[in-house]
């Protein structure tokens, strides 16, 4: 949808972005005090480009995750999407995933699809910023410069209650005080040649 914005309006949106400093891993209500979960995927290096197989530009699929070992008494694990860099408010949610078992230790490649269309073990798929539920595919603006997308994954201490199909605010809410650890893993993408490296692209936990 985005790749029909005309390049100078990308440019001139430029400076109007929502901020590393809304992701949801920074919001205070999460705690803060929680332990680094190595997160990371085989298809793309940390702070590197998310290949156009994962965007609005390829096929549109989901890219694989996996992390590390999790803390003692982990019962559960929540994944938030985030672009910080999106001309919004507040950063567009590209996927939620909760309900993941503590036995996974991955999501496989297409996996984030909408509810009865792949995820199983009881893994549940919330709404993305377009209010479907599902992978919503990176699609910046043409001429708005590189944005990043943050993948953060939370280990929780009690299974997540967010409601069916959750928002990010539902989401954030279920997950207050009960972060036992988080990861963070951002990929970047732009639509033009000469895309300058956007300073949310370098997130990282304290």
């Amino acid at each position: 949808m985005l790749e029909h914005v005309p390049n100078w309006l990308g440019n001139a949106m430029r400076n109007i972005r929502a901020g590393a400093e809304k992701l949801c891993i920074v919001q205070p209500e999460l705690g803060g005090e929680f332990a680094p979960l190595e997160l990371s995927s085989p298809a793309f290096a940390d702070g590197a480009r998310l290949p156009p197989r994962f965007t609005a530009d390829g096929e549109g699929v989901s890219p694989p995750l996996i992390w590390s070992a999790l803390p003692e008494g982990t019962r559960s694990l929540a994944l938030i999407v985030e672009d910080p860099d999106a001309p919004s408010p507040q950063p567009l949610v590209h996927a939620i995933v909760w309900n993941i078992p503590p036995s996974d230790a991955r999501l496989a490649e297409g996996a984030i699809r909408a509810d009865g269309r792949g995820l199983a073990g009881g893994r549940d798929v919330g709404r993305n910023s377009y209010l479907l539920e599902g992978w919503l595919p990176p699609d910046p603006p043409t001429g708005h410069g590189e944005h990043a997308y943050a993948f953060q994954l939370f280990a929780l201490g009690e299974v997540a209650d967010p409601g069916d199909t959750p928002g990010r605010g539902a989401l954030v809410r279920a997950m207050a005080g009960n972060v036992l650890a988080a990861g963070l893993l951002t990929g970047t993408y732009a639509r033009e040649a000469e895309a300058p490296v956007s300073a949310h692209g370098n997130v990282r936990l304290a």
